[in-house]
């Protein structure tokens, strides 16, 4: 009773902070979608053109429309109010943290996810049976697998989960395995080297979950660390290290989300102010040297450490583990094809950008699509792996054929969750959990500006936690504060930098997060597992975060604000070494 008391009062807390926000009020505008409380939508009949679609304003006799030109529907404005009586209110917010709550004390992610969902669609339908599972099925799961970005991400995966297939056949990761054996002599090595891994590979937080987890897995089960562990420094190594990385499709994103053409270099400027990600790879580091370990993955590193057993519990990936391998495997025929997978999805991804149409690299990378990126350059790189085993004779075409839908078995786990997190989002997205927010950040911010900063980065983690998606959180929250501060206040680049922190720290402990689950299946580890042993963890940095953040709203200088913040958690780890290594010799 009391470990599920213990697990339900943070989310108990996130309930209380979000409710008191109920009452909030905001800003008015000419667009509909922004006046306070606003319950208007798109019209779906005119994509809010406020065209008629039957006629395209060319036909007076058109009989919808009786000759006006203009939608019947949205009658010319492009909006119509929500048939739902819980859009842009708390309750838009209840699906995910219900899905989350249940995936956390039940340990079934799969049952959670769908009760979210379901529990969007009946306030969406207003409690209508016949609304509701359309709602579900053919605008939240059929619509999210329909979607071409989220299409193009689950192919990416795919392939991925064929490459790795491949890769173990061929006898690659077992020959890295015994490579790293020889030359990475302890458990330590074998962590601080995953980290270091995952920093060079900061192209796209999918990528580097799948490809760490497939270069390194070798690596840290000869060395028996936890799949949690291994989860946990392959989470922690993708959206931190993107978000501080000006050559990635984070910072592509936050350039097309920030106003008047300053988005990659106010990126730059907020990097020194990214307290979570900044300490976040600290943590890493500190965690991994000092040998420390605390709260649910203390029980996983045991387990591992004392009885070979990596993950105290369920593996969702058993029926990879029992695969075969040849055991005339060289580590080229692991490398070649990882180098293969970064340079081809690296083309993909400037390719995307247009860079082979005059666009500069730079340019090119934040215009890009990393659906389409990943796609092309994991495609590509899958054929190098064919053509390149065919040579070396490694496998016969039909055992390498066969690796296709046995990485696709691989990588069903992680399809399942993205397609039902992917449906949540959309099931909150159609609530106006966005706005209800948005009003939130509006009605409070100039009250409390010195501490902004701080309050902008809980904000950001619990709107990242609710909704699982990052991008949207603080391509929704960077706009409110350029709204709000002028560009020359420095507290403004010390708040964007909140929003961007904000959002990574709750996606990073969201459990219906994509990058989570990617992680999870890098790592192929089991899911709730994962979210659990790394939540205290994420949450330590994320309070000393909000203390800098704090101090950094008194004074918006980084040669100030940084040092302290790190000094901060190096207090914090040696605060921990000192209590967990008593109790550990106790």
């Amino acid at each position: 009773m009391r470990k599920t008391l213990r697990r339900l009062l943070p989310l108990l807390a996130i309930l209380v902070v979000l409710a008191v926000s109920m009452s909030a009020t905001a800003f008015a505008a000419g667009d509909p979608t922004e006046e306070s409380g606003t319950k208007m939508i798109e019209c779906s009949d005119c994509g809010g053109v406020g065209l008629c679609m039957s006629c395209y304003g060319q036909d007076e006799a058109c009989e919808d429309c009786g000759g006006t030109f203009v939608c019947p529907s949205c009658e010319g404005t492009g909006y119509v109010e929500s048939p739902s009586h819980f859009y842009n209110t708390f309750w838009a917010l209840l699906p995910p943290i219900i899905a989350i709550a249940l995936a956390l004390i039940t340990k079934e992610v799969y049952s959670s996810l769908f009760i979210g969902i379901l529990v969007g669609g009946l306030l969406y339908s207003n409690f209508s049976f016949e609304g509701t599972v359309l709602h579900v099925f053919s605008d939240g799961i059929v619509g999210s697998v329909t979607d071409s970005y989220n299409m193009g991400i689950l192919i990416f995966l795919v392939i991925l989960g064929a490459m790795v297939c491949l890769m173990n056949r061929a006898g690659g990761s077992a020959a890295f395995g015994r490579w790293a054996q020889a030359n990475i002599k302890s458990r330590v090595g074998a962590q601080l080297a995953t980290v270091i891994l995952g920093c060079l590979i900061f192209i796209d937080d999918y990528f580097n979950c799948l490809t760490v987890g497939s270069v390194m897995r070798p690596v840290t089960d000869k060395h028996n660390i936890s799949r949690a562990k291994l989860a946990y420094l392959i989470d922690s190594t993708a959206a931190p290290i993107c978000i501080i990385a000006p050559i990635s499709s984070w910072a592509a994103a936050v350039a097309g989300f920030a106003e008047d053409g300053q988005g990659l270099s106010l990126f730059i400027k907020a990097i020194p102010f990214n307290f979570y990600a900044i300490l976040t790879i600290l943590m890493m580091v500190g965690l991994s040297i000092l040998r420390i370990d605390y709260g649910p993955m203390a029980k996983h590193e045991k387990n591992a450490v004392e009885n070979g057993d990596l993950f105290s519990g369920k593996n969702p990936y058993a029926t990879m583990e029992a695969e075969e391998s040849n055991e005339n495997g060289r580590v080229i025929d692991l490398v070649l094809p990882i180098i293969a997978l970064v340079v081809c999805c690296v083309i993909g991804m400037i390719y995307s950008g247009g860079f082979f149409e005059g666009a500069g690299f730079i340019e090119a990378f934040s215009n890009s699509d990393a659906s389409v990126g990943l796609l092309l350059g994991s495609a590509f790189a899958l054929v190098f792996t064919f053509i390149y085993y065919l040579i070396r004779r490694t496998m016969k075409f039909g055992d390498m054929m066969s690796c296709i839908p046995d990485g696709f078995k691989a990588m069903v786990p992680a399809i399942l969750i993205l397609t039902f997190a992917w449906s949540l989002k959309s099931m909150t997205d159609s609530l106006g959990a966005k706005y209800f927010v948005r009003d939130f950040v509006y009605s409070n911010a100039a009250s409390f500006q010195v501490v902004l900063p701080a309050i902008v980065f809980v904000i950001g983690c619990l709107l990242a936690f609710a909704t699982g998606t990052s991008w949207g959180t603080f391509g929704m929250l960077i706009p409110i504060v350029q709204s709000v501060f002028p560009m020359d206040n420095p507290l403004s680049v010390v708040c964007i930098s909140a929003c961007m922190a904000g959002a990574v720290c709750g996606d990073h402990c969201s459990p219906i997060s994509d990058t989570t689950i990617m992680a999870s299946a890098g790592a192929q580890c089991d899911h709730v597992s994962h979210v659990s042993t790394q939540l205290p963890y994420a949450i330590t940095v994320a309070v000393v975060s909000f203390i800098s953040y704090i101090i950094a709203g008194f004074v918006p200088n980084a040669v100030f604000a940084l040092p302290i913040a790190i000094v901060l958690m190096i207090g914090a780890l040696i605060v921990m070494r000192k209590v967990w290594g008593k109790k550990e010799m106790a």
